[in-house]
């Protein structure tokens, strides 16, 4: 059961933050700390000095102001200030969204800048909401592809099993359910699996699973990602494992002794299942 969460009003000076994230010139966050609380989170380990480090997925602070922050800023560039990373730190669409509305409004505010290209990752079919805001930059896409992208990050693919390692997240089938209807509005969508959890979620069964459902999503692009073997993460992974996948923990080990043999291995099987399903993959 998930503990109450704690929303408080924060303001903050800057909204846009350069990031290092391929592809990306900024990245946008209008909230520190996520509801979703994902136990291999590497945020917390991001934002340590930050007071929602140590009470992650219980705490979350909201830029009230950001989106007034954002169009100072843009107001002042003379160039393009895109591409624009939506969530890298926390999830701009986690449920306090539904009734604040700080991502929506930076959406506004950035799809009156020309040549600003955006893309979103969350877990949280919340980003339907603001479909009609997404929109204005099909237009720009067409043109300049790479301008729009929307990805859902999906770590396995059962509900119940999913639960167990994020909490506060809504399950993977409402997740797949969302980038179908966006993907038949015409708008960009991929899938993140990350972190392919060792025994759990990288098995032939659960990967087939998914990559089956993602293809009758109409979705056509994949993206995978490793554990991150920070020790917090490891730690609460490993507890989740002891409680209801003790199967998987001789899995766990052998990626932790060797991340690198262990992924290839598991690679192959991912190229075979998306070669089958015409999905083009990548390995972030």
């Amino acid at each position: 059961m998930m503990t109450s969460v704690h929303i408080l009003p924060v303001t903050c000076k800057s909204a846009l933050s350069r990031t290092g994230i391929p592809g990306h010139r900024y990245c946008l966050n209008p909230y520190t700390g996520c509801q979703h609380a994902c136990i291999y989170c590497y945020a917390p380990v991001v934002l340590r000095f930050s007071p929602v480090s140590s009470s992650w997925g219980t705490r979350v602070h909201a830029k009230t102001n950001i989106a007034e922050a954002l169009e100072r800023e843009v107001s002042r560039k003379r160039d393009p200030i895109g591409p624009v990373m939506l969530g890298s730190v926390t999830d701009a669409y986690q449920p306090c969204e539904a009734d604040l509305g700080l991502t929506r409004r930076c959406l506004e505010v950035l799809s009156e800048c020309p040549g600003t290209g955006i893309s979103i990752l969350t877990k949280s079919p919340l980003v339907l909401r603001d479909v009609d805001v997404l929109r204005k930059w099909l237009p720009a896409e067409r043109v300049h592809p790479g301008s729009l992208s929307v990805g859902f990050t999906v770590t396995v693919p059962d509900d119940t099993t999913a639960t167990a390692f994020e909490p506060g997240a809504p399950p993977p089938s409402r997740r797949l359910e969302a980038a179908r209807v966006l993907a038949r509005e015409g708008i960009p969508v991929w899938i993140f699996v990350a972190p392919l959890l060792p025994g759990v979620g990288d098995t032939r069964e659960a990967l087939e699973r998914l990559l089956t459902e993602v293809a009758e999503a109409g979705v056509r692009t994949v993206m995978f990602d490793r554990l991150n073997p920070y020790a917090r993460a490891v730690s609460a992974v490993r507890a989740v494992y002891k409680a209801r996948f003790t199967h998987a923990l001789p899995d766990l080990d052998l990626y932790l002794r060797d991340p690198r043999r262990y992924c290839a291995a598991k690679d192959a099987i991912v190229k075979s299942l998306a070669g089958k399903l015409d999905i083009e993959i990548g390995v972030v």
